[in-house]
């Protein structure tokens, strides 16, 4: 099939894409919160357009927090997305976060696991291969709507018995600070744009291959030892990151 988008002209100042993008926002917009677009086969014919090049366009829309697409089910407009807002110079727990904004998030499926530290979390954590870690993976929720996974990997010594029993929420971070039994000092962090995998999509609830921003991150103690490495994965909606940064060159 060959989308009649790509045949148009630009007189318009617009590229076919955009054009499209406009016309599906226009769609969205006379849709009622909480109800189903029509078919990706219906609105790909109603627009003109293949079934993939409104795969595409309807991402953005999804990274926007607009519409929610459930594999199996169909895509259903929201409304408008609570955004979580926070520099990069503190890191701070989600929970922490949305409390100081005043926006509800809660847990949703929280899984711990001993498990033997495969190649990769042997070498972030400087220990051994095999080496028993606990790894914590959960889900985070606001509007009822899941919006991060997370994914701690700590050496088993770092999270006691206790650490891990009732009132335990899954925050890693919130439970070392309270803990206080290893002073943390600092976090390094790398950003990427990642596109979710089979597993991370079906946590999140998107389709495999959205575009997600990935957190990864070494916490270390005081004594510069690395005491969590962990991934975050962010639908990007619902999350605003922002860095204050000085000017090269001024005194």
């Amino acid at each position: 099939m060959v989308d009649h988008y790509q045949l148009m002209s630009k007189d318009r100042g617009l590229t076919p894409f955009q054009r499209l993008q406009s016309e599906l926002a226009g769609v969205i917009q006379k849709t009622q919160p909480g109800d189903r677009l029509p078919s990706e086969p219906k609105l790909a014919k109603e627009l003109g357009v293949s079934r993939a090049t409104l795969r595409e366009a309807m991402r953005a829309f999804e990274g926007q927090g607009l519409i929610r697409r459930r594999q199996g089910v169909g895509t259903f407009v929201v409304g408008p997305a609570q955004v979580i807002e926070t520099g990069l110079e503190v890191l701070e727990s989600i929970e922490t976060l949305a409390e100081k904004m005043g926006i509800e998030v809660n847990m949703g499926d929280l899984v711990v696991e001993r498990v033997e530290a495969d190649q990769a979390q042997a070498e972030n954590l400087s220990i051994e291969i095999k080496t028993p870690v606990i790894s914590v993976s959960r889900v985070i929720y606001t509007d009822n709507r899941p919006v991060a996974y997370l994914v701690d990997t700590l050496p088993e010594a770092i999270l006691a018995p206790e650490d891990l029993e009732a009132g335990f929420t899954g925050s890693v971070l919130d439970r070392l600070i309270i803990s206080k039994n290893y002073p943390l000092s600092k976090s390094k962090t790398v950003i990427h744009a990642v596109a979710a995998s089979s597993g991370i999509a079906r946590a999140l609830e998107i389709q495999r291959g959205d575009v997600l921003l990935l957190f990864v991150a070494h916490l270390y103690d005081e004594s510069g030892v690395v005491i969590d490495f962990s991934h975050s994965y962010f639908l990007p909606g619902y999350f605003r990151f922002q860095v204050m940064r000085r000017v090269g060159g001024i005194i």
